[in-house]
């Protein structure tokens, strides 16, 4: 039985976690939170109290929230580089910036350690069904020798090159257009419901066409029409996070981002009015200029 790890035990790390032991893989799991410990022990996983817990591991996936938090993961004090044996295989799963990433690849050259670049897409929803879509950037024979692992927690796998910092370039990308696109749904629902339409007759008919018959349209505009605005699997925050790493590459490469800057402002105002929501929050934000509410 091959040995997993995960690092960072919340939605997502917590369903990648599910499927690996689905995999029969061998898996212990490490989080600050103590409670994320006992929810991997119900499933079948290992807690551990500390990264130097995982010596022995063959694959780690790590699912933090920061650039900082991973480096201090990999190559901080008690980390991953000092805890792993060679040959071992450390697989960064979190959206940082591309430059961070990049450093990581830098801090871990020469340490006999296999690196892979891999954010991923599909929300907890993907993460819990194993369906992730995964943007893969590392050295073509650890791609091969980890596809077990990879297959385990993702649907669609794209090997985007072997430069480190190329998975997380591909993800700033994807991310601009998973930004502006809700921004669209957002504002076409509330101008809908602002001009006295029912939201069941703006759900059939976006949902008819092309671009709105679509799971994404309509996982999306079913949460807002139910008012599910909380703890759906969706938090405003990483997405302002991740909007700000467009942004951040779109400076970088002299790209201007007329309306990924324009979605990027409207999470903004969404997560300092309701910064425990979720992404569809927004709605509730843009509800205010009509006093019309989109529902069922």
């Amino acid at each position: 039985m091959k040995n997993a790890a995960v690092v960072g035990l919340g939605n997502m790390g917590m369903g990648m976690a599910k499927n690996l032991l689905a995999a029969r893989f061998d898996v212990r799991g490490y989080d600050l939170r103590p409670e994320r410990g006992d929810m991997l022990a119900k499933l079948g996983g290992r807690p551990v109290d500390s990264l130097a817990d995982l010596a022995g591991s063959d694959v780690v996936f790590v699912m933090v929230m920061s650039g900082a938090q991973v480096m201090d993961v990999v190559a901080g004090e008690g980390g991953l580089m000092t805890a792993l044996q060679p040959g071992a295989t450390i697989i960064v799963s979190a959206t940082i910036q591309p430059a961070e990433m990049r450093a990581v690849g830098t801090a871990i050259a020469g340490t006999r350690l296999n690196l892979i670049d891999s954010p991923v897409s599909g929300g907890q929803y993907g993460a819990e069904a194993g369906t992730l879509t995964m943007m893969v950037a590392a050295e073509a024979a650890v791609f091969e020798a980890n596809q077990d692992a990879l297959n385990a927690v993702g649907d669609q796998i794209f090997h985007v090159g072997e430069e480190i910092g190329m998975g997380q370039t591909v993800k700033a990308a994807l991310q601009a257009y998973i930004g502006v696109s809700f921004a669209g749904i957002f504002e076409s629902l509330a101008l809908g419901a602002a001009a006295g339409v029912k939201g069941e007759t703006l759900y059939e008919v976006f949902s008819s066409t092309h671009v709105g018959n679509t799971p994404f349209f309509k996982n999306c505009a079913e949460l807002i029409m139910a008012r599910k605005f909380e703890d759906s699997g969706s938090h405003i925050g990483t997405m302002v996070k991740d909007l700000g790493i467009s942004m951040a590459m779109a400076r970088e490469t002299g790209m201007p981002l007329f309306a990924t800057s324009s979605a990027y402002e409207l999470f903004q105002a969404g997560i300092s009015l309701y910064p425990e929501g979720d992404n569809w929050t927004i709605v509730k934000f843009l509800e205010q200029f009509s006093g019309a509410e989109v529902q069922w």
